[in-house]
């Protein structure tokens, strides 16, 4: 739905209570602007906001920011974790971000620059100020008159080739490679961005169509679709592009003619949808194969594209082939990780009584799974088993014997219910012989409910960080009983159990360590950070309390993937 030109939900009519910004002052920021409250609530938008996003006021207030609006590079919802809007709410800090992707209420993309800082809403009542603009290569290109030709000098020829090469190289997602080749030339050398890709079968794809309008970049996702079979004869310059020809201009005159092919009629459309009057065709050429072809159009710009515009328009496609090679390279092998991912962290057992959720975080500069695991099941009788173990390694060695010890230590906690530690000095000897990746480390734990109502936990802990436990009130402490040798050794080890009652709406933590390592501090730093952490979330439900303890406590310095289980209690006082 298209938003009104004006007004917006001044601020203190938005907050119960608001002080501090006026109204004029909100309406008057240049930018598009809305305030959050501490959960991520839009709580109050300026007109701009409307405008923008193409949404009136009454389908923003009241919405979470992130889920309305955030996206990935793909066009899907943001995950919690990757939001840095979110992380930036959640520590209370200023942040911003270059470019980032967000949708409209028409479905289209907006590739966004982003501002947000702490604000107080009222009295006691903290929230974030969020402004949004134009990413500055936008912005520059955006002070050029759009309507006159902008010949690059060879310096600036030279500068968009590195800049295209630094920009390409340094993603492994192809989706956002393509973004930002539009970023690039848009508007900087044309007013529209199409791309078009094959696949492994020949097929086509329009993959992107990008427009720079109103200062902004939008993605046209209604031009954008599958797109019939590439000829082999046909002499169009899309399908001999697509064959790997030379590159070519084209203009809506090259389509007035009956069309030859399905992907002629599809050109048509696009000069005709668009307005372009003028085109530059490209192959984008991999190392192998072609992999699709590069359009840029203009349709604001008076000047068209001529032939001296090819050799630059080549030199990019060439870059962007390689690095598309390398990210579809990258993507297949994603594939059989996250594949892997989805098999091997599993399901959270639904305990009456009990609260429990999981998080898991890759590596950032590895595949998507590694040796950092969780597992909870439930056990005959009406316990509960829990487990968080760490095999060294975060890639797919790590994780294909992180999968084994798992597996394992579920036969040997089913066939010896009564003792986690001898569950775990079973898995230790059979991990040195059977085992692909046998140093591991693991707590094992068995949740029982006694007969006085509360919930008692029996751990037995393998050189793994200690589980944390928080009361409602805040009072926390690690659980550094039973600690024996980490698994693998190949030394003789006397395991032990310990038990301890869990406090009613307390809330348990079993963590790995990268939650809590950094090469800037020890592992007892480390750890007084997630103690004080926990301790001032105690109160928080236990989905806000994951987020929040994953935001503030992993170490920016991080490098290695985190699993974690967290559980909270019952309050027994408020059974049935």
């Amino acid at each position: 739905m298209a938003a009104p030109d004006g007004g917006g939900a001044p601020l203190e009519e938005s907050v119960t209570g608001a002080a501090a910004l006026p109204a004029e002052i909100f309406e008057g920021i240049s930018a598009a602007a809305f305030a959050v409250d501490d959960k991520g609530i839009i709580v109050a938008v300026n007109g701009r906001s409307e405008k923008l996003f193409q949404m009136a006021a009454s389908e923003l207030l009241h919405q979470d920011a992130h889920d309305l609006l955030h996206r990935d590079s793909h066009g899907h919802p943001l995950p919690r974790t990757r939001c840095g809007l979110r992380m930036a709410l959640l520590t209370h800090r200023t942040d911003h971000c270059e470019s980032d992707w967000f949708t409209r209420g028409d479905g289209t993309l907006l590739a966004l620059s982003w501002l947000i800082t702490p604000y107080e809403l009222d009295a006691g009542n903290h929230g974030a100020l969020v402004l949004f603009y134009p990413p500055r290569e936008s912005q520059e290109a955006h002070r050029n008159d759009a309507g006159a030709s902008t010949t690059l000098t060879e310096l600036d020829r030279l500068a968009l080739l590195a800049e295209t090469t630094t920009q390409l190289t340094s993603t492994l997602d192809v989706d956002e490679a393509l973004r930002r080749l539009a970023a690039l030339t848009v508007p900087r050398l044309a007013d529209w961005a199409v791309v078009d890709l094959v696949n492994e079968v020949d097929e086509v794809r329009r993959a992107l169509v990008m427009q720079y309008a109103d200062g902004v970049l939008i993605e046209r996702a209604d031009l954008q679709g599958p797109m019939p079979p590439v000829p082999q004869e046909s002499p169009m310059p899309l399908s001999r592009a697509l064959r790997g020809a030379a590159s070519t201009l084209a203009s809506p005159s090259t389509y007035h003619g009956p069309p030859d092919s399905g992907i002629a009629v599809e050109q048509q459309r696009l000069f005709t949808e668009t307005d372009m009057h003028s085109a530059a065709i490209a192959p984008i050429r991999g190392l192998r194969e072609v992999l699709g072809a590069l359009t840029l159009g203009r349709s604001q710009r008076r000047d068209p594209f001529t032939v001296s515009d090819l050799p630059l328009l080549e030199d990019l496609t060439r870059r962007a082939g390689l690095a598309l090679d390398n990210a579809r390279l990258y993507e297949r092998q994603r594939t059989v990780a996250e594949t892997m991912q989805r098999h091997l962290l599993p399901q959270l057992p639904t305990v009456p009584g009990l609260q429990i959720t999981a998080r898991y975080v890759p590596a950032p500069h590895a595949s998507q799974v590694g040796g950092d695991w969780y597992d909870a099941f439930s056990l005959p009788g009406g316990a509960t088993a829990l487990a968080v173990g760490d095999v060294a390694g975060h890639d797919l060695d790590a994780a294909g014997g992180m999968a084994q010890i798992r597996n394992m230590l579920r036969a040997f906690v089913w066939t010896h219910l009564e003792s986690p530690s001898v569950a775990v000095t079973h898995l230790d000897q059979a991990v040195m012989h059977i085992a692909q990746e046998p140093m591991a480390t693991v707590v094992l734990a068995r949740l029982t409910m006694a007969d006085d109502g509360y919930w008692r936990l029996h751990w037995t802990n393998a050189g793994h960080p200690p589980p944390l436990l928080v009361t409602d009130d805040g009072q926390s402490q690690f659980l550094k009983d039973a600690h024996g040798m980490l698994l693998g050794t190949g030394s003789p080890s006397i395991r032990t159990d310990a038990v301890v009652a869990l406090p009613p709406q307390a809330t348990l933590v079993l963590y790995t360590d990268g939650l809590i390592e950094s090469r800037r501090h020890s592992l007892d730093v480390g750890m007084e950070r997630l103690r004080r952490h926990a301790a001032s979330l105690a109160r928080r439900s236990l989905d806000s309390f994951s987020d929040a303890l994953l935001a503030q406590v992993r170490p920016d310095d991080n490098d290695d993937d985190v699993a974690f289980l967290a559980l909270r209690t019952p309050d027994p006082g408020r059974a049935g």
